[in-house]
């Protein structure tokens, strides 16, 4: 899964690169990185549920997730990384429910103006649609471990491209080392 996950991050930061919304170094901000593996459990009810029929759903809605983490962890982590991760995702989600969790993070916790919220939104889809297309062309079979495990580094690489373009547009830049 490895080589995997490398192609589709190869792939999602080639166009975020060309749409403006990351630099050319991936941002490292352990602090949400570690809240991964417990919001994957909390999401995966809600992901699984919503991918046949709505795949990019799915596989975006995490991303937006991915964006809310690292507004948190920019506002007041020492608040928000004390929670349960569960409890956060809850949060995120019960405001306005799973189907409008985008819209409820892209206002209320991002707090983006009407362009804004159409410019993520626009971005977050393309990212969704390549992820499902690369995912799609793997020849994995569904309903397999292999599918289970492609589906969960897809949602993985959406959260961190999420937490990216976060950091990137409250101003944060990964500097090299002289």
């Amino acid at each position: 899964m490895e080589n995997f996950s490398d192609k589709l991050k190869v792939l999602l930061l080639q166009y975020l690169r060309q749409e403006g919304v990351v630099g050319e170094r991936f941002p490292i901000c352990p602090d949400v990185e570690d809240k991964w593996q417990e919001m994957l459990e909390a999401y995966m009810p809600d992901g699984v549920r919503e991918y046949n029929e709505y795949p990019m759903v799915s596989l975006g809605w995490i991303m937006f997730v991915g964006m809310a983490m690292a507004k948190f962890w920019d506002v007041d982590w020492e608040t928000y990384g004390a929670l349960k991760t569960l409890s956060l995702y809850e949060g995120l989600r019960n405001k306005r429910g799973f189907d409008e969790m985008d819209e409820y993070i892209l206002e209320e916790v991002l707090q983006l103006d009407e362009e804004g919220c159409k410019k993520t939104t626009d971005i977050v889809a393309e990212c969704a649609c390549i992820t499902n297309t690369f995912l799609r062309n793997q020849n994995i079979e569904p309903g397999t471990k292999a599918a289970v495990e492609a589906y969960i580094e897809c949602l993985h690489q959406m959260y961190l491209m999420g937490m990216a373009m976060q950091l990137n547009a409250m101003g944060y830049k990964m500097l090299g080392l002289n």
